[in-house]
């Protein structure tokens, strides 16, 4: 896996706030669809990259049905993306699971990073994982701008 990282400055934000709540639905969702991985969305107030809070994850399906790809279904998108737009918020995060690779996007998340203002967040289900299901996955949050990716940190908590 080749992580494409920006020599520049890091375009924001350099930490983010998840609550427990969400963190631990991201998990159970990349399990619960494993082995194939899991997608998602994170819903907030205003963009990531504009300091917006998150609010709530919202499940998807994986319109590729792939342990080593995923495409969130459109039906799901566009359902999803009417909903926040109702009720004046925006696609904060968009998450996936990595079945047997770490948590940094790979090479064909950075060619299908098309939300340039919000965090990508991967779950890491690695083989110990993947047997024990009871250990923590990583979970690590990216924001990923034209093709480079910067490490956001994670506080967790709430």
């Amino acid at each position: 896996m080749v992580t494409r990282r920006s020599s520049g400055e890091h375009p924001g934000p350099a930490t983010v706030a998840l609550s427990v709540g969400i963190v631990q639905a991201m998990i159970d969702h990349a399990r619960a669809e494993y082995p194939n991985e899991a997608c998602g969305l994170i819903i907030g107030s205003e963009p990531a990259a504009a300091g917006g809070e998150a609010l709530r994850f919202e499940p998807t399906r994986n319109k590729a049905a792939s342990p080593f790809t995923y495409e969130i279904d459109p039906e799901d998108l566009y359902r999803i993306s009417v909903a926040a737009d109702d009720a004046d918020e925006v696609i904060w995060g968009i998450v996936h699971s990595h079945t047997h690779t770490p948590a940094m996007p790979s090479r064909t998340d950075l060619g299908q990073a098309f939300y340039p203002d919000a965090l990508y967040l991967l779950v890491s289900l690695g083989a110990d994982e993947a047997r024990s299901l009871k250990d923590s996955p990583s979970v690590r949050a990216w924001r990923i701008v034209e093709g480079e990716s910067h490490e956001v940190a994670l506080e967790v908590g709430r």
